[in-house]
């Protein structure tokens, strides 16, 4: 098959004053005119722009830094209207068209391509929630002590010191858990994108005091004021590392009271690292790498939609080119009729022929305008059917074009292919579906690290450093003697802390075993069965693209044999053809040999035409059996992803 390329073509009208026109003016007029130039341009580039073709992006937010992760992306606006190309290559109500031109018009504006753009994009995002720590869509929950009193500050604090439950005050805010429920098979990865995390709060409560042997009041009012801050990393190889600032002011009504307002505080470091499940950066990471090769996988999946669109247009671009040849030969074959109806009345009014051969030429011109008919129809069908692939958008304009093809299917005097084996090792190299089921396998294996993981017993060693510090306004109270060490306010309290007054050292080992372990064996279990399964459909895969391929090759010779055949069949008929009419001219031949022997060229022709067509489908079939349906056709990937085709449109006169 042969196709035309195809260069630039532009039609530019400029206005030119007509013959015998003067051009008059000063400045002042000319001003405008130049300024309504300006203005027509701008207004024809922008409009272009949004015409071409435009591939869906998602911009990041451009705020500053400190509130920008919580700004929404921003992504472009579908286009819906046709790119310009199209309109470029119509003149005088005809759409004229190569094959490389109905390609590129169809990666510009096919909707199912538009749609299927959108893959890649999602893909890259997902790398990012990978990379962000996977499933869970939560963050560790605060520590309890927010909202509860600080050890030995004011009455709740000292009751609280001593064991003494005195009513009241329940934590506000948290739930101990530290951590997210998820519904997934395997170790959950860790979230690694750190966050901060702040509770404040104020605080009025009045509590009744039944015993005042503590506060010394019937009636206790507490006011409170908390603040909490809190800054979390997760650790890639598992578990996290933590910060935390705290500090609670106390002012109540307790005459017993030796610091009133007081102030406590405390920072803490804190970390949990684990030992058995979830350990280690390629259990953690498994999700980012499914991610990564899941980028590809949409690209391949792209390149499959693109290639099947190219292939669809180049089968029914050939389509519409047998149809018109097949209406040619119509109209040949009515030409024909028309002129021997002609004859056959002249000779029968000069009385060289008998009437009744009249009927019979008759007969059959109406045959070749009903032949004719039904071929202008199926051009007509055909050409609806190669503008749906071909435009985004209705089109008055376009819809009532008629389609002028300019390449003509040729058939090479060889195929050259080379060996069956060679075929099958190009076939798994570039066919996109083969690509996609070892990225499929590849993540089949690095998910199972997951389930392998979760058989193991779960371990954490965790461990915190903590310093405290507490400080007030003394308060005179009979018997109880107030200390300078604590006297002051929340610079005090810092001072304790970073001094290492009131150090905390806290650290252990979690161990939990299930006895029996079912549940991640059978995972497990199910989930080898399955690589297994993949192994063998991979070979069952391969085995039918060996098939496939066969088949092609086989469906190309047959092709090939087809059209050998009919265009000696053609050659031979027209030669019967000819000494019909011979011997006719003569008088020694009939109205119904000539007939017949029409018959048998407007068929012999209908067959080469179908014969042509049959070897382009199967050249273009064993092509996409092959992968390489867009390197055959200059169609980069890189080019379907954007929606514009670089290579430039140029009409042509039609190749004959």
């Amino acid at each position: 098959m042969k196709s035309l390329g195809g260069a630039s073509f532009s039609l530019q009208r400029r206005l030119q004053p007509a013959s015998g026109m003067r051009v008059h003016g000063t400045r002042r007029r000319l001003k405008p005119t130049l300024q309504a130039k300006a203005r027509a341009t701008l207004a024809w580039l922008c409009t272009g722009a949004m015409l071409y073709g435009q591939a869906p992006t998602v911009s990041r937010p451009t705020s500053p830094v400190w509130w920008r992760p919580y700004m929404p992306t921003t992504i472009t606006p579908a286009r819906m209207t046709n790119t310009q190309r199209i309109h470029s290559l119509m003149r005088a109500g005809r759409l004229y068209l190569t094959l490389q031109d109905a390609i590129a018009l169809a990666i510009e504006n096919d909707l199912n391509l538009e749609v299927a753009r959108t893959q890649p994009l999602s893909a890259e995002w997902a790398i990012e929630r990978a990379q962000a720590g996977g499933a869970p869509r939560g963050v560790s929950s605060a520590s309890t002590q927010i909202g509860g009193a600080d050890a030995g500050l004011g009455v709740l604090g000292t009751a609280s010191s001593a064991g003494i439950s005195a009513g009241g005050g329940g934590s506000v805010g948290g739930n101990g858990s530290g951590g997210v429920t998820t519904s997934q098979i395997g170790t959950t990865a860790q979230v690694l994108d750190p966050f901060v995390q702040n509770q404040t709060s104020f605080s009025h409560i009045t509590y009744p005091q039944a015993i005042q042997a503590i506060s010394g009041v019937p009636t206790l009012v507490d006011n409170q004021r908390i603040y909490s801050n809190l800054i979390q990393q997760g650790l890639p190889t598992g578990g996290f590392v933590q910060f935390k600032s705290y500090d609670q002011g106390l002012n109540e009504n307790a005459p017993g009271d030796n610091y009133n307002p007081a102030s406590g505080s405390y920072l803490q470091l804190s970390s949990q690292v684990p030992v058995f499940q979830g350990r280690g950066l390629a259990v953690n990471s498994r999700q980012i790498k499914v991610a990564i090769n899941n980028k590809i996988a949409a690209r391949d999946t792209f390149r499959s939609q693109l290639e099947n669109l190219v292939s669809n247009v180049m089968t029914a671009y050939w389509d519409l080119v047998s149809s018109g040849d097949t209406l040619k030969a119509r109209q040949t074959a009515l030409e024909i009729a028309q002129k021997f109806y002609s004859d056959t009345k002249g000779q029968i009014d000069l009385g060289t022929l008998a009437p009744v051969e009249l009927p019979r030429a008759a007969a059959e011109l109406a045959n070749r305008q009903q032949d004719l008919s039904i071929a202008t129809a199926n051009v007509r069908q055909q050409e609806a059917s190669l503008k749906d692939s071909l435009t985004r958008s209705p089109d008055p304009a376009i819809d009532a074009a008629e389609i002028v093809t300019l390449d003509r299917i040729e058939v090479p005097n060889d195929d050259n292919l080379p060996g069956l084996r060679d075929l099958l090792a190009r076939a798994m190299a570039k066919r996109p579906d083969m690509v996609l089921a070892k990225i499929k396998d590849q993540n089949s294996e690095i998910s199972s690290l997951g389930t392998k993981d979760a058989l193991l017993p779960t371990g954490i060693l965790f461990g915190r450093y903590m310093d405290r510090g507490a400080a007030g306004t003394p308060q005179v109270v009979p018997g109880e003697p107030t200390s300078p060490f604590f006297t002051g306010g929340y610079g005090k309290t810092l001072g304790q802390i970073f001094r290492n007054d009131f150090p905390t050292e806290y650290g252990g080992f979690y161990f939990q075993a299930p006895l029996r372990n079912r549940q991640a064996q059978a995972d497990y279990g199910v989930e080898q069965l399955q690589l297994k399964q993949g192994d063998v459909s991979s070979m069952r895969d391969k085995n039918a693209i060996l098939v496939e391929i066969s088949n092609e090759m086989l469906a190309l010779r047959q092709a090939r044999s087809r059209f050998v055949v009919a265009s000696e069949a053609l050659a031979l008929q027209q030669q019967l053809l000819d000494a019909e009419r011979n011997r006719f001219s003569f008088g020694t031949g009939t109205t119904s040999a000539i007939i017949i022997a029409q018959r048998a060229v407007v068929t012999a022709q209908t067959t080469l035409i179908s014969a042509r067509s049959a070897y382009a489908t199967a050249r273009a079939r064993l092509e996409k059996a092959l992968g390489e349906t867009l390197e055959v056709n200059h169609v980069s990937l890189d080019e379907g992803l954007s929606g514009q085709v670089s290579r430039e449109s140029k009409i042509t006169e039609p190749s004959r």
